[in-house]
């Protein structure tokens, strides 16, 4: 279950949401920190400056003998242990003092003074006091030609104001990272809640049950859009394995009745007591539904192949309009036999890289299809011609026609519309026809009305790089 927890992206987002909320708040007290102290330490050396000021207006004023008593009077009135005094001459020597029992320990130190004495420059310096344990902060500055002010401060209080802040700083941390989880992993939850509503559902959806849908919320977020497309992929499941199913009731229609005469056939050369012409011709009949299974196939084959990039085309140069005349040729004495008007237009000279012989396939299929579907002294019309867009190859009858619903639908393995179901045929040619076109970049399209025929339009585009 850990294991489980630990790899959830609600644990992830959370931990995330964790750690960037408490490195800005962790940077967001360092910062102020530093701030607090950069301000006291300005103030302290603010005062410092003060007192020195002080020092030099008393000395102008009163002489030494002032400043003598005025370092007194501050160290008293501030607290011995707070602030103390001392004058200096130039050499190092100290001639006035505050009471320096705290201060002991504190110094002059030769390097400030030499460096007082070169730049005439006041000098900050924070040091140590070994005896407590606290900084204090020492200032020198010349108060007058022949006399030098040491001051200091002790740093105790705002010590304790800094201890106090990262006793703060600490406790705040605590409480910042206990609240960015518990309000990150709420918040994930929430806002991943529909992620889980769509895993329920896709959980519920069973090979029998596909009607299950995710409610959408209407908030126009990432995750109604992924309620949309989970919906949308659904409906597209849905018709797929609908259309599956119909294609396996259609295979198992087309499968049984060849199937069902070579059987009977075979029963009847059994019992059957015949001649040898008999026998030839129940023979041949079992051949001829043999060929017809045997054709069903790998017409299903070359087509999942093919859908698949799987299937092998021949490409090479090909002269398209005496493909299409040959055709032609072939299936004209079909449509006189049915006493139906063919005409064709066949511009002479287009050329294209193509597998000739699957590219004549389809239009042979196209080509029977509007014989067998057109009555006696209908028309078909065959035109190639060139356009700025590509090769158009143009069957046109005046058949049955097809219903505008099954427009899409004729194009499916193993569909047939109503209207041609009296007809022969296994419902893969038009399916066929345009895995082929397809696969040399083009495409078919339909036009059609009940009772008004159709116009089969084959396209091949000049931007394909195997055709020209």
């Amino acid at each position: 279950m850990r294991y489980k927890l630990f790899n959830t992206i609600a644990f992830k987002l959370t931990l995330w949401f964790t750690g960037i909320f408490t490195i800005c708040s962790g940077f967001a007290f360092v910062l102020f920190y530093f701030l607090v102290i950069q301000t006291i330490q300005v103030q302290v050396d603010q005062e410092l400056m003060d007192n020195a000021s002080k020092f030099s207006a008393v000395i102008h004023r009163n002489g030494l003998n002032g400043a003598r008593e005025l370092a007194v009077v501050e160290a008293q009135v501030a607290g011995e242990k707070v602030m103390f005094f001392r004058l200096l001459y130039p050499t190092g020597e100290v001639f006035a003092s505050s009471h320096m029992s705290y201060w002991k320990q504190v110094h002059v130190s030769k390097n400030v003074l030499q460096e007082l004495l070169l730049e005439k420059k006041p000098i900050f310096e924070t040091i140590l006091i070994p005896s407590t344990r606290q900084k204090a902060r020492i200032f020198y500055s010349y108060v007058a030609a022949n006399a030098i002010l040491q001051t200091g401060i002790a740093m105790d209080f705002p010590a304790k104001f800094l201890s106090a802040f990262k006793k703060v700083f600490i406790a705040a941390m605590g409480l910042i990272i206990v609240f960015s989880a518990v309000s990150g992993w709420l918040l994930v939850r929430k806002a991943l809640s529909g992620v889980k509503t769509i895993t329920l559902t896709a959980q519920n959806i069973t090979g029998k049950s596909l009607e299950a849908r995710v409610t959408e919320t209407g908030n126009k977020d990432e995750l109604d859009h992924l309620a949309i497309t989970f919906n949308a992929m659904l409906d597209r499941i849905e018709e797929l394995v609908k259309s599956i199913r119909e294609m396996s009731d259609n295979i198992a229609h087309d499968l049984k009745s060849p199937i069902a005469r070579i059987r009977g056939f075979a029963e009847l050369s059994l019992i059957h007591e015949g001649n040898i012409a008999d026998f030839s011709a129940m023979a041949s009949n079992t051949i001829e539904e043999s060929d017809r299974l045997l054709d069903m196939i790998n017409t299903m084959l070359v087509i999942s192949k093919a859908e698949a990039g799987e299937e092998e085309f021949e490409f090479k140069q090909t002269d398209l309009s005496m493909m299409i005349k040959s055709a032609c040729e072939l299936f004209e004495p079909l449509a006189e036999d049915k006493h139906i008007f063919f005409t064709q237009t066949i511009e002479d000279g287009i050329s294209v890289v193509a597998d000739i012989k699957m590219l004549q396939r389809a239009f042979s299929n196209l080509l029977d299809n509007a014989i067998k579907y057109t009555s006696k002294n209908g028309r078909i019309s065959v035109a190639v011609f060139k356009e700025d867009h590509g090769i158009t190859i143009k069957i046109e009858d005046t058949g049955i026609g097809i219903a505008a619903e099954d427009l899409e639908k004729i194009f499916q393995r193993f569909y047939r519309a109503e209207s041609s179901r009296t007809s022969a045929g296994t419902g893969l040619g038009l399916s066929l026809a345009r895995t082929i076109v397809r696969q040399h970049k083009g495409d078919i399209q339909v036009n059609s009305s009940p009772g008004k025929g159709s116009v089969f339009v084959i396209a091949l585009p000049y931007c394909n790089p195997a055709v020209i």
